[in-house]
């Protein structure tokens, strides 16, 4: 065979093989290639859609955290605020029974005062009843003389 024959024929079976290849091979490799970046632009653009989003969610939750400190500051302030109120109005009430206290205090001191005169007087007039006894060399009757005795315990 001769060189240019082999050339010739291999030329057309190449022909042959580009034109099988374009034909039946090439469509569904570029169908499958246009697929396959189909898929990855629309994962692309999902990835953007969810950084977006992401970003979005994460000045929401941004806003609603300094939403919660703000109320939990506020709340923590109204609780000190009521607690100092309770505190105010516990010192106003003790200072209230103290008060109270102090004066019932008082009056029972003025109760005891008055009872250890009358004890006192009640002595005194005894002492000064047996003092005439002795001195009159006789018993003195008590509901005999009961005015005098009355009168002897007023001036004491």
């Amino acid at each position: 065979m001769n060189i240019n024959a082999t050339l010739f024929a291999q030329a057309i079976v190449f022909a042959i093989l580009v034109w099988f290849t374009m034909k039946f091979v090439w469509p569904p490799i570029a169908k499958a290639l246009d697929e396959r970046a189909l898929k990855i632009s629309e994962g692309l653009a999902a990835s953007e859609k969810a950084k977006s989003e992401l970003a979005v969610a994460n000045k929401r939750v941004e806003e609603e955290l300094g939403k919660s400190r703000n109320e939990a500051a506020t709340r923590l302030a109204d609780a000190e605020r009521r607690a100092q109120t309770v505190i105010e109005e516990a010192k106003a009430r003790a200072t209230d029974e103290a008060t109270k206290i102090v004066a019932a205090a008082h009056q029972e001191a003025e109760q005891q005062v008055v009872k250890a005169r009358e004890a006192l007087r009640e002595q005194v007039a005894a002492l000064a009843v047996k003092g005439a006894e002795q001195i009159l060399k006789r018993e003195v009757n008590a509901g005999v003389h009961a005015e005098l005795l009355g009168r002897l315990k007023t001036e004491l």
